[in-house]
């Protein structure tokens, strides 16, 4: 029998504005609960991130603003609802320490990306604190400035 070759993320779908609004501290890799329609409809990468944010009820973490469109060859009547609560998997030490920041530092917890890995659905969550309207500008221009050296770098190297 043949050795399983090593199963590669399939990336869903990311959440490039968070990177933007928010400077991440700490990341987490939790699974999610959901429902077969569901898990078609990412498949099909069918998913919106941006407006999306975790908080804890109880002792549990959920995801709240994830909208997850209709699966195209699912009937009308066996869907799933678009924007519900889904309820976030992760170990309650990871759940307690990601608890105790978000009080204690006045986090937020915001959702990176959503993967498939080894054929289950992850989000990436992110600890992240708010940027305000300038270091949002800082960091384009850094970026900026990094992208035109690369560039700079690049073209110094071909002419060699």
């Amino acid at each position: 029998m043949a050795p399983k070759p090593p199963s590669a993320n399939k990336t869903v779908a990311t959440n490039r504005q968070a990177r933007r609004d928010y400077e991440i501290l700490d990341e987490w890799e939790c699974g999610i609960m959901l429902q077969g329609s569901e898990v078609k409809s990412l498949r099909e990468a069918k998913v919106t991130l941006t407006d999306a944010y975790a908080r804890f009820e109880m002792r549990d973490l959920y995801l709240v603003g994830l909208h997850i469109n209709a699966y195209t060859n699912a009937s009308s009547q066996g869907g799933h609802e678009l924007a519900r609560t889904r309820k976030l998997l992760a170990h309650r030490h990871e759940i307690d320490e990601m608890r105790m920041r978000v009080d204690q530092e006045h986090l937020s917890l915001v959702p990176l990306s959503l993967y498939f890995k080894d054929g289950k659905a992850k989000l990436e969550l992110g600890l992240g604190r708010g940027r305000k309207h300038y270091d949002k500008r800082q960091v384009i221009a850094k970026r900026d400035a990094d992208m035109d050296a690369r560039r700079a770098m690049a073209a110094r190297r071909r002419l060699e």
